[in-house]
C-alpha cells in the first residue's frame, strides 16, 4: 500500500500529539500486514517546518529532518502534471491551494490512500484515492 501523508499527519506524529500519534503509528507499523510505503513532498516538509522556524525551535527542526530522511519514505516531486491536476481541483472544488497540491501529488505518485484530518478533501478525492481520516483510525 502506498500512503501519502498530509502535513497535519506528519505534525501529529513528529510532535507526538495524542490521540493521533498513537493511531498513526499503528497504521504505519501494522502488526500483521506489510509496512505501507509512505510518500511526501517539499510542500509537506515546508508546512511542517514553519512552526519550529517561527519559534526558533532547533530541536523540533532536527526531529522533522530525521523524519523526512527515513529511508523507507518516498519523496514526490511536484512537477507541471501535479500543478495542472491541482489547478483543476481548485477550479472545480474551491479548496485551498496547498490542499489540492497535496492531493494531486498523491494521485500522480500512484498512492492508494491519502491520510489527513481534512474532510473537505473527501469529495474531490472520491473515486480517485481512498481518503483516510486520522480521527477515524482506531
Amino acid at each position: 500500500m502506498r500512503v501519502y501523508l498530509d502535513s497535519c499527519v506528519v505534525i501529529y506524529l513528529v510532535e507526538k500529539r495524542e490521540p493521533w500519534c498513537t493511531r498513526i503509528r499503528r497504521g504505519l507499523l501494522p502488526e500483521e500486514a506489510p509496512l505501507p510505503e509512505v510518500y511526501y513532498t517539499d510542500l509537506t516538509r515546508m508546512e511542517c517546518r514553519v512552526g519550529p522556524v517561527a519559534k526558533d525551535e532547533a530541536d523540533a527542526l532536527t526531529e522533522y529532518d530525521k523524519f523526512f530522511a527515513t529511508p523507507r519514505f518516498q519523496y514526490v516531486p511536484m512537477n507541471t502534471l501535479v500543478f495542472d491536476l491541482a489547478t483543476d481541483f481548485r477550479a472545480h472544488h474551491q479548496l485551498k491551494t496547498p490542499n489540492v497540491l497535496h492531493l494531486a501529488a498523491a494521485l500522480k505518485a500512484g498512492c492508494d490512500a491519502f491520510w489527513t484530518n481534512d474532510r473537505r478533501l473527501e469529495s474531490t478525492a472520491k473515486g480517485r484515492i481512498s481518503v483516510v481520516m486520522i480521527d477515524d483510525l482506531p
